[in-house]
């Protein structure tokens, strides 16, 4: 599932009752949380949400406007290093409005309809705790509630990005965009960085930002699994090994596959058999490396991808440029 309250999907915080501490889009940050014995002006330095200590009743809440519609299925709420000063409990509402300004959607929100994903639930200090969403359809905002105050280091709701239709009119697209509704599913080694990293469409921020295997010490080759949002047509590939200098695949290759029903498992043993979308291309260190038509081997439809780098090694961004289509069953 992919974290679509992570700003890198320009998910945003749009109100807070309080973030006297603690900025409130730290809580939405993508890394780890981290501790420092720092002060500034107004305390000691958290990493993470945090508010003053309430003295009139009450308890604070936020709004974070997701960077796309989505639906959620669970949640992650981590108060790592809030020990004496973590909130005893968490609720979590949904709204669903579309073509809203920030500003009317702030005006309006205590009398619009809310659907409640979380009922309110007791938090622990220190300590990452999952939840599940008692709603799973399509939301643009959340309302995040903590009693009666204090501090959360990183909020996290997990779910599906909701595709867009109004992409099926856009040619040379990045289909393979996690703001397209692209997702990791499936990698034989992560050791260093994610898969999920190289989706992202912005370039990468430092060598952590991309995906990096361990090194190989024996013989074969590493190797991720990818689905598209809906089936696609690929026109040209853009793979990138920014950052890595002495540790870049030295080569990669695609096979692709379109599978109407399939389940994550399933797909693994599946791509065995996937065709080739390119054949094996060198890469080097540092450096985008452009393939256009001409290295395609074929201009089918696809709903998943497996990226084979050989043997190991990191990249930080794969980009698939291409158009969305309907297929005809």
């Amino acid at each position: 599932m992919i974290n679509v309250t992570s700003c890198e999907l320009n998910s945003k915080i749009i109100f807070i009752t309080d973030e006297f501490f603690a900025s409130a889009n730290r809580m939405l940050l993508e890394t780890e949380a981290v501790f420092k014995d720092e002060f500034d002006e107004n305390g000691h330095w958290m990493d993470g949400w945090e508010t003053r200590r309430r003295r009139n009743g009450g308890n604070d809440h936020c709004i974070i406007k997701l960077g796309k519609i989505s639906k959620i299925n669970s949640f992650l709420v981590d108060t790592s290093f809030f020990r004496g000063n973590y909130p005893k409990a968490i609720s979590i509402k949904g709204f669903k409005a579309k073509d809203m300004s920030d500003e009317e959607f702030i005006s309006k929100y205590e009398t619009l309809e809310a659907f409640e994903l979380l009922t309110q639930s007791d938090l622990e200090g220190d300590k990452k705790q999952y939840f599940d969403s008692s709603y799973v359809k399509e939301l643009t905002h959340l309302r995040v509630d903590i009693y009666p105050d204090g501090g959360i280091a990183r909020f996290k709701a997990f779910g599906e990005i909701c595709f867009d239709e109004k992409l099926y009119d856009e040619d040379n697209i990045n289909v393979l965009s996690m703001l397209n509704g692209a997702r990791a599913v499936y990698t034989n080694n992560e050791f260093f960085g994610p898969l999920k990293n190289i989706l992202k469409e912005n370039d990468a921020l430092n060598m952590g930002d991309g995906w990096e295997t361990r090194r190989r010490r024996e013989p074969g080759f590493d190797w991720g699994i990818i689905e598209l949002a809906k089936p696609a047509i690929i026109d040209n590939i853009m793979i990138d090994t920014n950052f890595f200098k002495g540790n870049f695949a030295d080569s990669f290759s695609i096979c692709s596959a379109y599978l109407e029903n399939t389940t994550d498992s399933s797909v693994i043993t599946q791509s065995i058999f996937w065709e080739e979308l390119i054949s094996k291309q060198k890469l080097s260190m540092h450096n985008k490396h452009y393939f256009d038509k001409s290295f395609l081997l074929h201009d089918k439809p696809i709903t998943h991808i497996r990226i084979n780098i050989f043997p190991d090694g990191g990249v930080s961004r794969l980009k698939l440029f291409g158009k969305f289509v309907k297929v005809e069953k």
